[in-house]
C-alpha cells in the first residue's frame, strides 16, 4: 500500500471505489446479482491502458462488475519483439514471479529462442501491449469474438483507430438488433473523416459511431486529454474530459477518476472532439520542426504560435462557441506535440529513419491517425463553398488558403510533392502576420458553418 492505493492502481474501498460503482450500476438499471459488462474495443497503446486502469480499480468486485477487451486474433508477435519482450519480463521481478505463478514464463523463453510464435491477443492476457511491450500492464481478460464480446455489454469503450471505428461498427449494429436497450459508448478515438457530398462536412467518431451502429448520440461521450498511455499506467498524474450529455457524463467522470488520474466532464462534444483529431496533425509538424532544427527551443515555440491560431481558427468555423484552447484543450495538444506517436513519426520522417511509403501503421507505434486527418481537414477546408474573407486581399478564399501548416503538412504527407523540410517555410511568414491576427479574424467575424457538422 503507498497511502490509501495499492501499488496496482487499485483503489482502497474506503475512497469510495465501490460506492462509485454501485452509482454507475444504478443508473444503469442493474439488480443485485446481474453484471455490470464493460468490454474496450481495441487493443491499441491506449485502449488497453483504459481497460488495465478499470480492471486495477474495480475489477476485484467480480460479483459487480466484468471487465474485458475485444481485440482482433491472429497477429503475431515478430522475433524481435518476442526477444524485447523477453527481456523487459526478466527486468521486472514481480512480472517474471506473475508469470511463473501463471505457467505462463516458458512460451517467453522458447517465442525468445525462436522455437515458438506468441500472438497479440495471447500476450495481452499477460499484461502485454504489442504497441507499448515496455509498460506491462495487469493481466486483462481478452475476448478475440465481437459477437462474444458486445451483443450484451452495458459500457462498450471504442479504442480503435477513427479509421476503423465505422466498419468495425457496422458490424456491431448486427448484434444490437434485438436489445430492448442501447448500449452507453465512450469514444477514445481522435482523428476525423470528411465527406464532400452532397455538402462538405465533418464526421467525428462519435458520429460515425451513431450512423454505423445506431445509437442515439445522448449515448455516446468522448473522453480526451492530455494522456500518454505508458505514462499513465505508471501513476503519472494526469486529468480528462468526459464530453457528451449530462445524463451519462457526471456518474461516468466519478466512475472513471482515480488518485493520478482526474476525469473532469464537460458539455462541448464537439470542440473536444474536432481537437482531438487537430492536434494529431500539428503534432506531425512539431515532430518535423523539432527533428530539423536539432530541438531549437525557439523554433518550436514559433510552430506553436502558429499551428494553436490554425487550430483556433478552425473550430471557429466548425462549433458556434467553441471552448477556447485553454485548461485541458491546451495541454492536450501540448503533450501531443512534446511526446505524442504522431511527434514520433514527424521526426522519423525528418531524420530519414521512416518513409511515407512504409504506410500510416507503424511497427510497435500502431496507427498513425494524424496522416488521414491532415487529408480530411485540407480537403474539407478546402471547398469554395466554405469561403471566408481574406483580411489583406479583400477577397474570398477557401479556409485552408488560411492555414499554411496544414497546407504544407498536406502537400508534403498526402501529395508528396514537397520535402519534409518544407515544413520550416510555413513558419517563414513573408507577409510578418502576427498569429493572433488569425485568431482575432476567426472571433470577430460570423464564421460558424453548421453545414459542416451536418446541420441546418
Amino acid at each position: 500500500m503507498v497511502g490509501s492505493v495499492h501499488v496496482n492502481g487499485a483503489v482502497n474501498g474506503a475512497n469510495g471505489t465501490e460506492e462509485r460503482l454501485d452509482e454507475l450500476r444504478r443508473l444503469l438499471g442493474k439488480s443485485d446479482g446481474d453484471l455490470l459488462k464493460i468490454v474496450s474495443i481495441g487493443a491499441g497503446a491506449w485502449g488497453s491502458v483504459f481497460a488495465a486502469l478499470l480492471q486495477d480499480a474495480y475489477g476485484h468486485f467480480r460479483e459487480k462488475v466484468q471487465i474485458r477487451v475485444w481485440r482482433r486474433q491472429g497477429r503475431a508477435v515478430d522475433r524481435s519483439t518476442a526477444e524485447h519482450l523477453f527481456d523487459v519480463i526478466n527486468s521486472r521481478e514481480d512480472v517474471l514471479r506473475r508469470l511463473i505463478r501463471r505457467c505462463a514464463y516458458l512460451k517467453y523463453v522458447e517465442a525468445r529462442l525462436g522455437d515458438r510464435t506468441l500472438y497479440a491477443d495471447e500476450i495481452l492476457r499477460d499484461g502485454f501491449c504489442l504497441n507499448m511491450v515496455d509498460t506491462p500492464l495487469c493481466p486483462l481478460k481478452v475476448v478475440t469474438n465481437l459477437q462474444e464480446a458486445v451483443w450484451d455489454a452495458d459500457i462498450v469503450v471504442n479504442g480503435l483507430p477513427s479509421t476503423e471505428t465505422r466498419e468495425v461498427f457496422e458490424e456491431l449494429s448486427k448484434y444490437w438488433k434485438e436489445r430492448i436497450s442501447v448500449p452507453v459508448i465512450i469514444s477514445l478515438a481522435k482523428g476525423i473523416e470528411a465527406s464532400l457530398d452532397p455538402i462538405p462536412r465533418i464526421i467525428t467518431p462519435t458520429q460515425m459511431i451513431s450512423s454505423a451502429a445506431g445509437v442515439p448520440t445522448e449515448n455516446i461521450l468522448y473522453l480526451g486529454g492530455p494522456n500518454i498511455a505508458s505514462e499513465i499506467y505508471n501513476k503519472e498524474y494526469a486529468n480528462a474530459r468526459i464530453c457528451g450529455s449530462t445524463k451519462w457524463r457526471k456518474t461516468l467522470a466519478k466512475f472513471l477518476r482515480q488518485p493520478h488520474f482526474i476525469v473532469w466532464d464537460n458539455s462541448d462534444i464537439v470542440t473536444h472532439e474536432v481537437m482531438g483529431g487537430l492536434k494529431n496533425v500539428y503534432a506531425i509538424g512539431a515532430g518535423m520542426v523539432a527533428a530539423l532544427t536539432n530541438e531549437s527551443a525557439t523554433s518550436k515555440s514559433v510552430y506553436f504560435a502558429h499551428c494553436t491560431s490554425e487550430m483556433i481558427f478552425i473550430t471557429h468555423l466548425l462549433t458556434e462557441q467553441p471552448e477556447k484552447l485553454a485548461g485541458p484543450l491546451l495541454a492536450d495538444t501540448y503533450v501531443t506535440l512534446l511526446k505524442g506517436r504522431n511527434a514520433w513519426y514527424g521526426q522519423m520522417l525528418a531524420k530519414g529513419e521512416l518513409r511515407l511509403d512504409m504506410g500510416d501503421s507503424i511497427k510497435g507505434k500502431g496507427m498513425i491517425q494524424g496522416i488521414s486527418a491532415v487529408g480530411a481537414f485540407f480537403e474539407l477546408l478546402s471547398q469554395p463553398s466554405l469561403s471566408v474573407l481574406h483580411p489583406e486581399e479583400n477577397k474570398q478564399v477557401a479556409p485552408a488558403e488560411l492555414c499554411p501548416i496544414l497546407k504544407r503538412l498536406y502537400r508534403i504527407l498526402i501529395k508528396r510533392e514537397l520535402p519534409v523540410g518544407d515544413i520550416l517555410q510555413a513558419l517563414r511568414d513573408e507577409t510578418m502576420n502576427d498569429p493572433r491576427e488569425r485568431i482575432e479574424m476567426a472571433q470577430s467575424h460570423t464564421f460558424y458553418r453548421p453545414s459542416l457538422l451536418g446541420k441546418p
